[in-house]
């Protein structure tokens, strides 16, 4: 008699169990069914972008595109008669009391020159040295031939305060390239077919790009 009760409490009858959760979890339906989504989707468009049912021609509609505000952007046209932007068009319109010879009242007027500072420069301004002498040039190239790899292009620039630019014109370091040449082969090696194939489209357009298509 215990037994039975501790599988009945374990296991509870049919009966007592609602009938939905017999249902299955695959037959369901759900919201995102085709029909219902195509449905929700289905939004009439905005009135303004309908046919006019009151005006029986095409009308100009001016919608800028977002920029800085400035009242001479919106042409008159489109201004109420009250509005007080219509003065600035007529001050522009209107020509001087005593014109030129050169000018005429259909030239339209000269936009005023914006004198406003300029921005600063995104890097400091700075003259260009002509400062080192042929000694020094000769000091630049043994240094970097006894020791490239301590004397490297940064280290060389800031001891003789100039560019590595330079610093590649006066010397180079074939030991130093042959070795990196060394360590591109091999990183090389390990490209698949694709990026292969794009590396040699990309050395193919660069040799066109000196030539007339």
């Amino acid at each position: 008699m215990a037994s039975t009760f501790f599988v009945r409490a374990i296991r509870p009858s049919a009966s007592a169990m609602e009938s939905s959760g017999y249902v299955c979890q695959a037959c369901r339906r759900h919201e995102s069914t085709y029909r219902r989504t195509r449905k929700a989707l289905r939004v009439k468009p905005d009135p303004c972008f309908l046919p006019s049912k009151t005006e029986t021609q095409d009308h100009i509609i001016f919608n800028p595109p977002s920029s800085v505000p400035n009242v001479y952007h919106t042409p008159s046209l489109f201004l109420p008669s009250n509005d007080p932007r219509r003065t600035l068009h007529t001050r522009t319109s209107v020509p001087s009391t005593t014109p030129s010879a050169s000018t005429t009242p259909s030239t339209p007027p000269k936009p005023i020159a914006d004198k406003r500072p300029l921005p600063a420069s995104v890097r400091p301004e700075y003259t260009k040295k002509y400062h080192l002498t042929p000694e020094q040039v000769e000091d630049i190239r043994q240094l970097r031939k006894e020791d490239p790899r301590k004397w490297t292009r940064v280290r060389l620039a800031e001891k003789f305060e100039c560019s590595q630019f330079f610093v590649s014109l006066c010397c180079s370091a074939p030991e130093i390239k042959a070795e990196q040449d060394k360590q591109l082969e091999e990183i090389k090696k390990r490209w698949g077919r694709r990026k292969t194939e794009a590396r040699d489209a990309r050395q193919e357009r660069k040799k066109l790009w000196g030539q007339d298509a």
